[in-house]
């Protein structure tokens, strides 16, 4: 028998009903312009993403996805609209711990007399400030080679790796940190094309886990293969919604100005 008041009793059946409130965007743009000059490189720009999202940006050369990865990370200010990440203005987020970025080449990584395990280390140094690391941080950061297939590579000097390797050391990093969210800057270029399928096979797993997944890519085919949806770009936004949808469409050949398919050279 209900001990509640018929009043009571209706509140919380319609609060039980309600759905549940959609969560804030991890990165949210609003109608974003800039430029380096008096010419705009982005212009027009409104875009919202999801935690838990795999999303890649495509654009033929010039097109504007640097200066969008830049505007959407605050280091670049709009010079009209605004940016948000994490729920604050792009431009003053310093929760850098949330976020992991794999850049290009990861090319500084190439002179760098360090270890893997000592690369995966710095993901913990948000955390624990000057402090030495705990038995816990060391078992993140274990689990963290682990789950990339590195563990084997862990005492390896990272100038000794091949690149895939190196970019799986780098995302090893962002996951000790226990980055919300992985940005990804071309990060497949000069990769042999094996380690590119396992590559992409271990984003693919981590975006099952949870981790939204930002990419801006180059390989048409793998990004259709991959990501879940695609913002494709040339200065402003010619297609936005899943990759299914993408192929089918005709902003592939809009924004290259080309007849470019998804499998061909573009």
């Amino acid at each position: 028998m209900s001990i509640l008041n018929g009043e009571e009793q209706s509140e919380a059946e319609s609060t039980a009903e309600s759905p549940a409130e959609p969560a804030d965007p991890l990165i949210e743009l609003s109608d974003v312009e800039f430029g380096y000059t008096a010419a705009p490189v982005v212009e027009n720009i409104s875009l919202s993403i999801a935690q838990g999202e795999y999303v890649a940006i495509v654009g033929p050369n010039g097109s504007g996805k640097s200066t969008l990865m830049k505007l959407i990370l605050g280091l670049l200010r709009p010079d009209e609209g605004s940016a948000s990440l994490f729920g604050e203005p792009s431009h003053t987020f310093d929760d850098g711990a949330r976020i992991g970025y794999v850049a290009q080449h990861a090319s500084a990584s190439k002179e760098m007399p360090i270890t893997v395990r000592e690369v995966v280390k710095m993901g913990r140094f948000p955390h624990v400030g000057f402090g030495m690391l705990s038995a816990d941080d060391h078992e993140i950061v274990d689990e963290a080679l682990a789950t990339v297939g590195m563990s084997d590579f862990a005492n390896r000097r990272v100038t000794q790796l091949s690149g895939g390797q190196r970019q799986r050391a780098f995302i090893a990093r962002a996951l000790a940190g226990e980055a919300d969210l992985l940005v990804l800057d071309e990060p497949t270029v000069g990769v042999d094309a094996e380690s590119v399928d396992a590559f992409y096979d271990l984003l693919e797993s981590l975006n099952d886990e949870g981790i939204t997944i930002l990419l801006i890519e180059h390989d048409l085919g793998a990004v259709t293969d991959h990501a879940k949806r695609i913002i494709c770009l040339n200065r402003e936004v010619y297609f936005d919604g899943p990759t299914d949808d993408f192929v089918e469409s005709d902003a592939l050949a809009r924004a290259f100005g080309t007849a470019a398919t998804v499998m061909g050279e573009t």
